[in-house]
């Protein structure tokens, strides 16, 4: 197929060739060239996908992860982190003494 020197645009619209999936919103967006290459080459070597899909996954779990309570974050955290950790052994209270009356 050989270019035409013109073509008739008269029929044209403007806006994206794919419409916008419903629940999805197309924006622009600034991110550093280590983190989008990050995505891509985790996509790349899982043997293809879509890094945006990637990006707006780890995005979803940070918002989830951000309603969660304090509590169940540090024990999760704390799960991660150390998995192998021994469990430390809940102090035994104090026994109680008989006092001697004085007297």
């Amino acid at each position: 197929m050989t270019m035409k020197k013109n073509y008739d645009f008269s029929k044209g619209r403007r806006g994206p060739v794919v419409p916008v999936p419903p629940g999805k919103t197309r924006i622009t967006i600034r991110i550093d060239d280590d983190v989008l290459e990050w995505f891509r080459k985790q996509v790349h070597e899982a043997g293809g996908g879509s890094y945006q899909a990637l990006i707006n996954r780890a995005l979803r779990e940070h918002v989830e992860r951000e309603a969660e309570p304090l509590e169940e974050t540090l024990r999760r955290v704390l799960s991660e982190v150390l998995p192998n950790a021994p469990k430390k052994a809940q102090p035994k209270p104090a026994k109680k003494t008989a006092r001697r009356k004085s007297g």
